[in-house]
């Protein structure tokens, strides 16, 4: 190397700032170019025409035997070549350093053109020792840019992007090529979509996008394939919101995707609810111009069919054959699984038929697996075991998946030894049952109560080499809470994450849910705020438990903080999460809170359980409140307003409180003449106990009036 001393001896100077690592190779360049130019080259046409010169040094001496030998290889490959040869070189690697590299480097480009130094630098990237040196992929792209070549610079600088990305150094890389525009390197939308490409394959969303923004700024334009790039990188990462930006964006500027792009969008949007969102994209594409194909319409039935939305599903069917497309085999078992999962599997069966006499589309095993799975959900285990049999008949092979639905279906019949035998015969015909198999199996024998044989399973699933996974812990998690033993599961919890295992909020719920029971709210926020923290969205079931808690230990204005926080959160309390907060108001004495509460309940269409409907009317008849406890349960249906009546005289009277009772019983018999004994005869046995002879007599002519003597009569 020409030491930078040596360099500055010769007076090289710099007028443009550059960051340390731009500055040194651009040093280096510059070096190369004053020390290999024409005037201090030999000819290398021919390798016996070299002459060492007695002033020349080992060095010189060994960079032109290689450029020789380059040029020989080269040219007998022959000329007008559209990519570089491999080259042929019996050159002793070790003896070759880093500096004499990227000079033969230099000097192949400023003698023979831009494909003979390509040819040498795929050569030289080939062999470990040079294929990260980052200062010989500057120097080519540098060499090629001096040609005039900037194509060929652009194919080196995407060549270093991949090298360097393999050892997760791509922002590394990155920050080389913005720093080397200074140098001449034109940024092209070619450079971005490699840099996004890359990015977006290793979930480098962010830096994709950064990017993205800086080579904006510096003056490139982005193509559709740039756009396209970035919107498949947040759907990779089931970033939807992000997706959907720069979907708008794309959009705007008139860009379509192309089919395969358009499978991958609706397939994630699908996936993570949003499939109304993946139809309106999918039918905007058409009216761009975009004709789908049979592959697209497909994935958009198969991501219906995933969400529950069957309907729409056969709807976009007809919309496909109106388009010219027949359906094929994995259009059919989409349908089919679709409707298995909402419980129709005789509908499902029928459209099986069809493919089993269809003389184009016979089902295959995921057909037959998505058939055997809906019986095996409706507890037909007969029927599924019968399409078993059948598929075997037609010379399918049952896959993992479906000895797996088998063998789930016998666990939640309680058929295990049958499920044990499908274990067995997964082992024979090759296929090692997986973790989602002992899982069907572990939460089969917990929910019929054989814990030990649980336990038992997974220890031996362990030593098989299955590696446990979140369902696993949380199977198992939820027993231990169940029993009541929080020690066995937070030893399971802590275990997930030393191993790494992704935590969902579902696990975080079993756990709020078990403290919250046990008026442990401490623990119990620890764990929402814990939830949080790692990005997780609580659920509806998440904020009910730690507000049921925090009622239950009569923290009311924490409940009432977390039912706001859940409203804020877009998360719409149940009929539950109210009835709590309702209760812990109650018992707090704010019952113009609590029917405030109940009215917006009663206003979004939920109906209160009959607990939260006693206990709020109750706690008005305790202050001989009849019209506002009366105004509670008017807002009912008939249906619920006779039961609660009822129920509520029955309370009173045990409290002896018969006065407000009979106010009640005369409404109802107003409603339903029908009045039953158990309520009639705890009225009846409230009065005599209290001496209220005359409350009797009142109701007892009011009955007999309403010609419901019956039921009175053998109650006396």
């Amino acid at each position: 190397m020409v030491s930078f001393l040596f360099l500055k001896s010769h007076g090289v100077g710099f007028t443009q700032k550059l960051s340390a690592a731009s500055a040194a190779n651009s040093l280096l360049y510059t070096s190369l170019r004053s020390v290999l130019s024409p005037k201090t080259l030999c000819s290398f046409a021919r390798h016996d025409d070299l002459v060492t010169s007695p002033s020349s040094s080992p060095s010189q001496s060994l960079v032109r035997t290689i450029c020789s030998l380059v040029f020989e290889s080269y040219y007998q490959h022959g000329h007008g070549r559209q990519s570089p040869p491999k080259l042929n070189l019996d050159v002793n690697v070790d003896s070759l350093s880093n500096e004499q590299a990227i000079t033969v480097v230099a000097s192949l480009a400023d003698q023979g053109g831009s494909m003979v130094a390509l040819s040498f630098f795929y050569w030289l990237i080939g062999l470990s020792k040079f294929r990260y040196f980052m200062r010989l992929y500057i120097v080519c792209a540098m060499s090629l840019i001096h040609n005039g070549n900037m194509e060929r610079a652009h194919e080196v600088m995407e060549c270093m992007l991949k090298t360097f990305a393999e050892m997760g150094r791509l922002k590394e890389a990155g920050d080389m090529i913005l720093d080397l525009q200074n140098q001449g390197l034109m940024l092209t939308a070619r450079i971005l979509n490699c840099i996004a490409g890359i990015a977006c394959e290793m979930c480098l969303t962010d830096y994709a996008e950064t990017m993205f923004e800086e080579m904006c700024q510096r003056g490139v334009s982005p193509d559709s394939c740039s756009y396209k790039l970035m919107v498949i990188c947040y759907c990779r990462n089931r970033r939807i919101s992000e997706a959907e930006r720069w979907m708008s964006e794309m959009l705007e500027k008139g860009y379509i995707v192309d089919n395969a792009t358009l499978t991958l969008i609706v397939s994630e949007f699908c996936d993570m609810g949003f499939s109304s969102r993946a139809c309106w994209f999918f039918n905007k594409m058409i009216e761009m111009g975009l004709r789908p194909n049979l592959i697209n319409f497909t994935s958009l039935i198969h991501g219906l069919c995933k969400r529950g939305s069957v309907k729409q599903a056969f709807e976009m069917l007809e919309e496909m054959v109106r388009k010219g497309w027949k359906p094929n085999v994995y259009t059919h078992t989409a349908l089919i699984d679709g409707l298995c999962k909402k419980g129709w599997t005789e509908k499902a069966f029928r459209l099986f038929l069809k493919l089993v006499r269809s003389d184009n589309h016979k089902p295959n095993v995921h057909t037959y697996t998505a058939m055997i799975s809906g019986y095996c959900r409706d507890e037909k285990m007969n029927r599924a075991e019968m399409l078993f049999g059948k598929m075997k008949e037609q010379g399918l092979v049952p896959n993992t998946n479906t000895y797996t639905a088998l063998i789930d279906g016998h666990c939640k019949d309680g058929n295990f030894k049958r499920a044990y035998e499908l274990m067995d015969l997964m082992r024979i015909e090759g296929f090692a049952p997986n973790i989602y198999t002992y899982n069907a199996v572990i939460d089969g024998l917990l929910k019929k109560g054989r814990i030990p044989d649980a336990y038992k399973l997974t220890k031996k699933a362990f030593r098989d080499g299955v590696r446990a996974d979140r369902v696993t812990y949380s199977i198992l998690i939820s027993e231990h809470c169940k029993k009541g033993e929080i020690k066995g599961a937070l030893v399971l919890f802590n275990k997930m994450v030393k191993v790494g295992i992704h935590l969902d909020v579902h696990l975080y719920t079993t756990l709020i849910a078990y403290f919250s029971r046990q008026k442990g709210m401490e623990e119990s926020e620890r764990f929402f705020e814990q939830a949080i923290r790692q990005g997780l969205v609580p659920t509806k079931e998440t904020y009910t438990s730690m507000i049921c808690g925090y009622c239950q230990d009569g923290n009311v204005t924490l409940a009432a903080k977390f039912f706001r926080r859940m409203i804020d959160h877009g998360c719409a309390p149940d009929s539950i999460a109210y009835g709590a907060l309702i209760s812990g108001l109650c018992k707090e004495g704010k019952l113009d809170e609590a029917r405030n509460l109940y009215d917006a309940m009663i206003d979004k269409g939920l109906s209160p359980c009959e607990v939260t409907r006693v206990t709020l009317a109750y706690e008005y008849c305790k202050k001989e409140d009849f019209s506002t406890a009366m105004g509670i349960i008017e807002r009912l249906d008939r249906r619920l307003w006779i039961r609660t009546v009822k129920t509520l005289i029955r309370k009173l009277c045990n409290d002896k409180k018969v006065g407000m009772a009979a106010l009640f019983f005369h409404k109802l018999v107003d409603k339903d003449r029908n009045v039953d004994r158990v309520t009639l005869a705890a009225f009846i046995t409230a009065c005599y106990e209290s001496n209220k002879y005359a409350l009797v007599s009142d109701l007892t002519e009011r009955i007999t009036k309403s010609g419901s003597t019956a039921q009175f009569n053998q109650i006396g």
